[in-house]
């Protein structure tokens, strides 16, 4: 097995591995090392997975979750197919972390490309560790009390008209709250956990307050100093973070896209102090 960082700040390479097969317990604890140094792991070139396999594969990391709200999946509920033949607003399309509007969002993803378009369909990644580390200490300071609102309201209203998810599975659902800065249990490096598609609102603050505020955050982990920008091929697998990484795909490409996604159970993230 060999790792390699592919950036300063984010993400890393991993050859060697066959995902279909069991790991070892010492691959394990590799990855999941390189997985908090990194945040985002890519295995390229790795045989196409069954449904049962990726199952397998994810749950040597952990629980899987069951995604909430989607129609289209394979014959197994916890195995997402994301596919698209444009997706120009689609909701991935902009920078997120996925789930936040869950108490307990996702630990981590793991996804394979199946099907690409032959120009087109990238997904970049960007360190939400990185980003936070770059903010001056008084903007830290302040960032490090605060907690907001996470909704998924928006998104869904927006999915509706693609009948993108299953009306009778949405229900309006309240708001969560989650601290606007968490750490990581492993190592306690300090992240940013705001994302442009469900955080609405800083508590405690009036509305224009929080409204430019989070304008910055947002503009912020677009920096490229904090990302990456990945071309995919057929078979590669990416494992990221979900609570240190944020994710945007690149919606510029007018063919089917098929990417299969299984997610790893999460836990409420862990504020600061």
């Amino acid at each position: 097995m060999r790792i390699e960082k592919i950036s300063g700040t984010i993400g890393a390479r991993i050859t060697g591995l066959n995902l279909a097969d069991r790991l070892s317990d010492a691959a394990l604890a590799a990855i999941c090392q390189a997985l908090d140094d990194t945040g985002v792991l890519f295995f390229p070139g790795q045989p196409m997975l069954t449904a049962e396999e990726h199952l397998r594969l994810t749950a040597q990391f952990g629980a899987v979750e069951t995604p909430p709200y989607v129609t289209k999946q394979s014959e197994h509920p916890q195995v997402l197919i994301v596919e698209f033949a444009a997706a120009k607003g689609s909701g991935t399309d902009v920078w997120h972390q996925d789930g936040t509007h869950m108490p307990q969002p996702p630990r981590g993803t793991l996804l394979q490309a199946h099907i690409l378009p032959s120009i087109g369909g990238d997904t970049c990644f960007s360190s939400t560790h990185a980003a936070y580390e770059a903010l001056s200490p008084p903007m830290r300071e302040m960032l490090d009390g605060l907690t907001a609102l996470h909704s998924a309201d928006a998104m869904l209203a927006s999915a509706r008209p693609r009948n993108q998810y299953d009306p009778d599975k949405v229900s309006p659902k309240p708001p969560v709250s989650h601290p606007v800065v968490t750490q990581s249990p492993v190592t306690g490096r300090r992240r940013l956990f705001v994302n442009s598609l469900y955080t609405y609102r800083i508590e405690g603050m009036s509305e224009p307050e929080s409204a430019a505020l989070l304008a910055m955050l947002f503009e912020h982990i677009k920096s490229p100093e904090f990302q990456l920008r990945y071309s995919w091929s057929p078979g590669d697998i990416a494992f990221w973070d979900n609570h240190a990484v944020q994710h945007y795909a690149v919606a510029d490409y007018t063919e089917r896209r098929r990417m299969q996604r299984v997610t790893l159970l999460g836990e409420r993230p862990l504020g600061v102090g």
